[in-house]
């Protein structure tokens, strides 16, 4: 994420503080925010569709869905205690929200990245290796640092063989348009905008390392605690509209070019970004992710990057500084600080029709 998270992080800590307090009880109103993300913009229809409502009126809640423009940016009002709930990936929920003190909990695993990440160098032909020597523009930190140095990784190369230039999501396209940048690593919808630039070659994706980058519905945990009525209805609500999704009706299609344009682009564009994203179909496949082994593994090989760019907080010692915690009783990390949860608790209910 870009530099400004981390002076965020100690301005929001009292703020998370004052947050737990009001928090730790029973409510009926909650609120949950999120961007523009191929694997994102099902919350949008949920919440502009009245799909939300009926789920939340189910339970006798009522649950505000509020687009934001600037990702880092939603993810640190979360942090601070604004927002219940906050879509993000599975390495942004450990670095920030958790690595901050702020106990969260990953409700539902809803897809993972699966092309839809890419790093894009200007030139025909190029590879991996051309990198060296580069500057590298991306938001800093996030899964796109992420996705780079696993890329590097593939070529025998490090970090130290480029430079990282900080670039926000906002205006990460516009940069590329320039003549100064010439590579790039950032997600969709930007990175299908900066594909169809001529003579340039995406050299990386993320179909490469399936499974490492996730896209979460991260929720704070006392809050999900002491309301499990928020827990149920956004659940319940994010199926419904997967299942409308791949119902292959014309109320499907309509649901897709809804998305779409509420995304900024067309039926085929979002089907384009769609295609790149392993979006579970149903409870029971997002299930198997939330439990398999794989699950911890990765966030076992997050957690070591993460520390090696010094996002597990001051204090971080080695890679288990913050506690994870997962399905049938695994953790990993310092037990005594457990502060992100993949919890598939709800996902089992909704697989098992009890929602």
């Amino acid at each position: 994420m870009p530099s400004i998270r981390l002076p965020a992080l100690l301005a929001v800590a009292f703020a998370a503080l004052v947050s737990f307090q009001a928090q730790a009880a029973p409510k009926d109103h909650f609120s949950v925010c999120w961007t523009i993300y191929a694997g994102w913009m099902p919350w949008e229809y949920a919440g502009s569709q009245g799909i939300l409502d009926k789920w939340a009126k189910k339970y006798g809640i009522k649950i505000d869905v509020v687009q934001l423009n600037d990702y880092v940016e939603s993810i640190n009002q979360y942090t601070a205690g604004q927002f219940d709930g906050c879509t993000m990936t599975n390495m942004d929920a450990l670095t920030i929200p958790a690595a901050g003190g702020v106990d969260s909990t990953a409700l539902v695993v809803s897809d993972f990245s699966n092309g839809n990440d890419g790093v894009v160098i200007k030139g025909t032909g190029k590879t991996v290796a051309d990198l060296k020597g580069m500057n590298v523009n991306l938001v800093e930190l996030s899964v796109s640092h992420y996705l780079l140095a696993r890329a590097l990784e593939s070529a025998d190369l490090t970090e130290k063989d480029l430079k990282v230039v900080n670039t926000s999501d906002a205006d990460i396209a516009a940069a590329f348009n320039t003549d100064q940048v010439k590579a790039v690593t950032t997600w969709n919808p930007m990175l299908s905008e900066i594909k169809t630039k001529p003579g340039v070659t995406q050299v990386f994706d993320s179909s490469k390392v399936p499974g490492e980058i996730m896209d979460m519905m991260v929720v704070n945990t006392q809050t999900l605690r002491d309301n499990p009525a928020l827990g149920k209805a956004l659940t319940g609500a994010w199926f419904e509209v997967v299942a409308l999704m791949n119902a292959k009706t014309a109320a499907s299609i309509a649901a897709l070019e809804h998305m779409a344009k509420a995304s900024g682009t067309d039926l085929k564009g979002f089907q384009s970004q769609l295609d790149t994203t392993k979006l579970f179909a149903t409870p029971k496949e997002a299930l198997d992710f939330a439990t398999s082994a794989q699950l911890p593994a990765t966030m076992r090989k997050v957690a070591e990057f993460s520390f090696q760019h010094g996002l597990l907080g001051e204090g971080a010692r080695d890679t288990s500084a913050v506690g994870m915690s997962f399905a049938n009783g695994v953790t990993s990390g310092d037990t005594a600080n457990l502060k992100l949860h993949f919890d598939p608790s709800y996902v089992q209910m909704a697989a098992d029709g009890k929602l």
